[in-house]
């Protein structure tokens, strides 16, 4: 397997935490500009996690960060399923537990890897 590009790795994870550290009406106007559901904060993030841990792993990332990641990555995971689709709303980006307790671990991981959480948030090309 080819290895990642760090800069590209490292550009993945800060945009998605750039994202989820948003307050929620940031995030709201992000996903309204880009026409995605609130889910794809949380699959913009799943994919920059498991990039994360090879960055871990060659001690590119800040000590103590992963645990948070990990935290943040069984928050969503205990959010999904069926009987949970209301977790998964834009209103819910304000009102729900799950959502403020990923947006405080994102903002927390932010501050850890670059000294600042608020982060502009990023473009992205989605493909339909």
């Amino acid at each position: 397997m080819q290895a990642l590009d760090p800069f590209f790795g490292r550009r993945l994870l800060i945009e998605s935490l750039a994202v989820l550290a948003a307050d929620a009406q940031a995030q709201v106007d992000w996903l309204v500009r880009h026409g995605v559901m609130a889910d794809e904060i949380a699959l913009d993030f799943d994919h920059a996690f498991r990039v994360a841990e090879a960055m871990m792993a060659e001690g590119r990332l800040a000590s103590g960060v992963m645990a948070d990641l990990q935290e943040i990555d069984v928050t969503f995971s205990r959010m999904s399923g069926g009987e949970s689709a209301d977790r998964w709303t834009r209103n819910a980006l304000s009102t729900d537990d799950g959502w403020a307790l990923a947006r405080r671990l994102a903002r927390r991981v932010l501050l850890a890897e670059l000294g600042e959480w608020r982060q502009p948030l990023p473009g992205i090309t989605v493909v339909r």
